[in-house]
């Protein structure tokens, strides 16, 4: 199949979350798979920045209410993976921030409106079989399939429904989507407002989250953020695929961050790390070594962790953090260090660096999440035997196979995570500790799997098209 697959972020040309390494680990394994993959991205002011020579593949006329924009589209091959097509408009992408404005509340919206035309349009001109969506950010390309009659297949994935792309209505007049698709019933109209993320759910061919477990819980009140109605009209074209992991980046046995390689057959070589670790953080050897890396925020259970942190320490933990994000979770933190010196430590920034040592040193993975699509931190965790303790949500529930492969607690409470934490920590350093981390580290998380299940998705998006 020839296969386009459209997002706003991709490495290595622009990330602020995992859609970015979905976006470029997805594509690469289709590839390997024997099918002809393009990856459309924004030609943001970063990227023209850092990849000033690229080829130009063509030139195409976009429709736009005050005008046909003509577009470039330019074409970069990296040393391994997917060809990328960068879209190239300094009007609308040559900004240091896509996703917000303070100048202009609809300029998101009117930039990523103008991407999904543009997608649209060069599926049709590259001759795409079909589209690969994915995010609110490109939930217009259906949308624009009906407006301009292009009717390419389309498969759109959610990778986290609480970001919609709501806008006020009056961002219709200035995209050129007619008022006759702002209703609230299989439209784009939600609680008064534009929603991208509904265009994708309400007129792609073809649904899929990125883990089997959320796809259930985005069909119920508690985690539907407003959309489980329509999910649950539309469940017959809904699946759920388990995200994978870029085992070649994420691989212990070569990662050169860290004070030692190892791997499964050698994980006694681990244990340098932890020391390592122990040292750069100046924390003290007293017992199992917790490690978080997460923003921080409250869809993370970061607060959960904060609450339960005087009871973690008395049971003999230490914790490790490297995270940034609510300012107020991080003055907590830096209360609880200086409460407890040499017991805790914390790094408020994201350090690629840093976060592989905290994977190779940890003892256990914390991640109390309150809800999570999929996750890749306990995936990576897992490979590095590092054993995850998380909340049974989402991903998580799909990964981690309590007392085998890591432990799960049911309750977004502090009480539910320092149980689960306890039960953990009586393995550590006992006669089934290495086998439990060998475990760990033997799941295939590889995209091989995951990119066969998107085979089919696609193949049925353009057979036969269910209601």
């Amino acid at each position: 199949m020839k296969i386009l697959v459209v997002a706003s972020e991709a490495v290595p040309y622009f990330k602020s979350g995992g859609l970015a390494d979905v976006a470029r680990a997805l594509p690469d394994a289709l590839e390997r798979a024997g099918h002809e993959v393009r990856i459309l991205h924004p030609l943001y002011a970063d990227t023209a920045h850092r990849f000033p020579k690229l080829e130009r593949d063509c030139e195409l006329p976009i429709p736009w209410p005050d005008g046909v924009q003509n577009v470039r589209f330019l074409l970069h091959q990296p040393a391994v993976g997917a060809r990328a097509v960068l879209v190239q408009h300094s009007r609308f992408f040559d900004v240091p921030e896509p996703y917000t404005s303070t100048v202009d509340p609809l300029a998101p919206g009117e930039r990523f409106a103008f991407f999904s035309r543009a997608a649209l349009h060069y599926a049709a001109c590259w001759g795409a079989d079909v589209i690969h969506l994915n995010d609110w950010q490109t939930g217009l390309v259906p949308v624009y399939a009906l407006v301009d009659e292009l009717r390419l297949p389309t498969v759109f994935s959610i990778h986290n429904l609480a970001y919609q792309g709501n806008f006020p209505p009056e961002v219709l007049g200035c995209i050129g989507v007619p008022v006759n698709l702002y209703r609230t019933e299989n439209g784009l109209e939600f609680y008064q407002n534009v929603c991208f993320m509904k265009g994708g759910l309400a007129f792609a061919d073809r649904l899929t989250t990125v883990s089997p477990t959320y796809a259930q819980e985005i069909q119920t009140h508690e985690y539907g953020a407003g959309l489980d109605g329509l999910l649950r009209f539309r469940s017959r074209v809904l699946h759920g695929i388990l995200n994978g992991l870029d085992t070649e980046a994420w691989n212990p046995a070569t990662d050169q961050a860290l004070a030692q390689t190892y791997s499964v057959r050698t994980t006694e070589r681990k244990d340098a790390n932890r020391t390592a670790l122990l040292e750069e953080l100046r924390l003290d050897d007293r017992g199992p070594l917790l490690v978080v890396v997460s923003r921080l925020a409250h869809q993370k259970g970061i607060d959960l962790l904060l609450e339960a942190l005087p009871r973690l320490i008395e049971h003999g933990n230490s914790i490790a953090v490297l995270g940034d994000g609510n300012s107020a979770m991080e003055h907590a933190f830096a209360r609880a260090i200086a409460r407890f010196p040499r017991r805790i430590a914390a790094a408020f920034r994201f350090d690629d660096s840093l976060a592989r040592r905290f994977y190779a040193g940890g003892d256990f993975f914390l991640m109390p999440s309150r809800y999570e699509p999929c996750g890749l931190g306990q995936m990576i965790a897992q490979r590095y035997g590092n054993v995850p303790i998380v909340r049974h949500t989402g991903g998580l529930a799909d990964t981690v196979e309590d007392g085998k492969t890591g432990f799960a607690f049911p309750d977004a409470t502090a009480d539910s995570l320092l149980r689960a934490v306890l039960r953990a920590t009586r393995f550590w350093r006992g006669k089934e500790w290495e086998r439990l981390r060998r475990r760990c580290m033997r799941v295939d998380h590889s995209w091989s799997r995951s990119a066969l299940q998107y085979e089919a998705v696609y193949s049925a998006a353009i057979g036969p098209i269910l209601p």
